[in-house]
């Protein structure tokens, strides 16, 4: 067994496979396997020629980003596609006693179950908050807290702004606030939450900004509306600043970290995140009982060594190590 990490992403060679995990460019004559549909794990070419392994949701949102993924399979002997419970249609792949997490979360969201961690020999885990720092709150303390600054704002006739990442965070902040009344949808948000209830997720229809606004339904304040996650300097969230005087709640796992300050670039953030924390990461690694881990994506030295201290061999792939 060979892994390593390429400019083309993690590939695996066994005696029975040649396997590119999330691969920039889909090869012939190998398993391509795609973990989820955010970008930095899909295909960068639309001229996709050789096998994909992956969801039908994952290949369904990849088309939203003009990648069509047509030569798929959802299934295949010898290999496992296992929930990781990131975003919708998002999978681990088991394979020859070796699992790749892609990006993965156990933590309850809202809109997810209990993973099932399989048993396995090598595992290959994403680490990008593989440091002690990471550590967040229970769900409900955020729901409780957000709630709770909503209603305040809403006494004031303030809207508010949720921010997350319009696939994936944006879905979990339309389930856990669409109590609220009414709720609109930034367009591309709206675009995603539509295809995902096509998919059978059950989120809370509405608006878009563009037709709330010509409708004249923006002026009558209060309102929620749940956008992407971005600057307080784009012009987006500068009109609804200046023009409806919204306030600004983003989320992330980066809110609360003291090093990386465009995780409270808003006027209110909280660590809302659809990643495993640090505590979390190492449960995935004792649940899998690997005896080697490689890490990528992320603090990948960091949480090696740390797992090295604790006894478990462990070796970040890197690029610039081979």
């Amino acid at each position: 067994m060979q892994i390593e990490y390429t400019r083309n992403g993690v590939v695996c060679k066994t005696n029975t496979a040649l396997v590119n995990l999330d691969p920039k460019h889909v090869l012939p004559k190998s398993i391509n396997f795609i973990s989820h549909a955010h970008k930095d794990h899909l295909p960068t070419i639309n001229d996709v020629n050789g096998l994909i392994l992956t969801s039908i949701e994952t290949t369904k949102i990849a088309n939203l980003y003009g990648i069509n993924m047509k030569n798929f399979k959802r299934s295949l002997d010898g290999f496992s596609l296992i929930d990781t419970y990131h975003v919708i249609g998002s999978k681990g792949l088991l394979f020859d006693d070796i699992f790749y997490t892609g990006d993965i979360c156990i933590r309850n969201k809202g809109i997810t179950k209990n993973i099932d961690i399989p048993k396995c020999k090598t595992l290959i885990t994403e680490c990008t908050f593989g440091l002690p720092e990471f550590k967040f709150p229970k769900l409900y303390e955020i729901v409780k807290d957000v709630n709770k600054l909503i209603s305040d704002l809403y006494s004031k006739g303030i809207p508010v702004l949720l921010l997350g990442h319009a696939f994936g965070k944006a879905q979990i902040l339309t389930k856990l606030f669409s109590h609220w009344d009414p709720i609109y949808y930034q367009y591309k948000v709206k675009q995603i939450n539509d295809l995902c209830i096509s998919l059978g997720m059950d989120l809370k229809p509405g608006l878009n900004d563009i037709d709330a606004d010509k409708r004249g339904l923006l002026n009558k304040k209060p309102w929620i509306m749940i956008a992407p996650f971005m600057s307080e300097k784009n012009q987006f969230i500068v009109k609804m600043k200046s023009k409806f005087g919204a306030v600004t709640i983003g989320f992330t796992g980066w809110a609360n970290s003291q090093r990386f300050f465009f995780g409270r670039q808003h006027d209110y953030s909280f660590p809302l995140s659809d990643h495993c924390d640090f505590n979390e990461l190492l449960d995935v690694v004792y649940k899998t009982n690997a005896e080697k881990v490689y890490t990528v994506h992320g603090f990948t030295k960091e949480f090696s060594d740390h797992l090295n201290k604790l006894g478990i061999e462990s070796k970040p792939l890197n690029i610039n190590e081979r």
